[in-house]
């Protein structure tokens, strides 16, 4: 998913007359009820720059507690259980930076999905959404990103990285400046393996931070592999 919203016990209406309901049919209004706010606040923001408030500035920090999966045995969750974490509407509204993408970018992405093609991989790495995930990493890999500042006009964000175990991940550049005649950046972000390990998905996170309110942050998750014949079951 891309983030987590309300689910459990929902108060909901139904025909006689009220009951509670469970699930991403109850969910999935919380967060369609977000994109109608934020549209109504911003009618010229893409529907890509709304997934994008709404995923970059979610929390899955529970009052410093971890976050715990239901059933048994229990287990902390990552990225793959709740995305960029739980919407959070008053912090989504101003985002700072946002990670848009041109329609248009979709069909070579879609192109290459169907096609199943390993040489594709690269265009759907560096479609523009706000997260990152490598498949099997075993080379120095790099990815391509581009933001645009929704925000104050003249701003400066630095970015903060934390690294999945065993990996680095280098930023360039790793200051964004913005003005008025300048309002996208583009900046590239390697990951290289440390530690020689595969198998297992590891997480991390990117955020962009202009030392205030804004810290615009996209999950990361990568698998570093020893071969090229190791494929993916997931």
């Amino acid at each position: 998913p891309d983030v987590a919203a309300p689910r459990s016990n929902i108060l909901a209406a139904v025909k006689d007359p009220y009951t509670f309901k469970s699930g991403t049919s109850m969910a999935c209004p919380h967060v369609s009820g977000v994109a109608a706010l934020l549209k109504a606040l911003h009618p010229d923001w893409s529907p890509a720059i709304i997934k994008s408030a709404i995923v970059t500035t979610a929390s899955n920090d529970r009052f410093g507690l971890p976050i715990l999966a239901d059933g048994l045995p229990q287990k902390p969750v990552d990225p793959f259980d709740y995305g960029g974490g739980f919407i959070d509407l008053n912090r989504a509204v101003d985002p700072g930076l946002a990670y848009d993408v041109d329609p248009k970018d979709y069909i070579p992405f879609h192109d290459c999905f169907l096609a199943g093609n390993s040489s594709c991989e690269s265009e759907s790495r560096n479609l523009n959404i706000p997260s990152i995930a490598i498949l099997n990493l075993k080379e120095p890999t790099t990815v391509l990103r581009t933001v645009t500042n929704v925000g104050q006009a003249d701003a400066i964000y630095k970015a903060v990285v934390q690294s999945p175990p065993g990996m680095q991940i280098l930023v360039e550049p790793s200051i964004l400046k913005f003005s008025a005649g300048m309002n996208k950046q583009s900046f590239k972000v390697t990951f290289t393996t440390t530690h020689k390990v595969q198998g297992n998905y590891l997480f991390g996170s990117l955020a962009w931070h202009d030392g205030g309110a804004h810290y615009v942050k996209i999950p990361i998750a990568v698998r570093p592999v020893l071969s090229n014949n190791y494929y993916s079951d997931v």
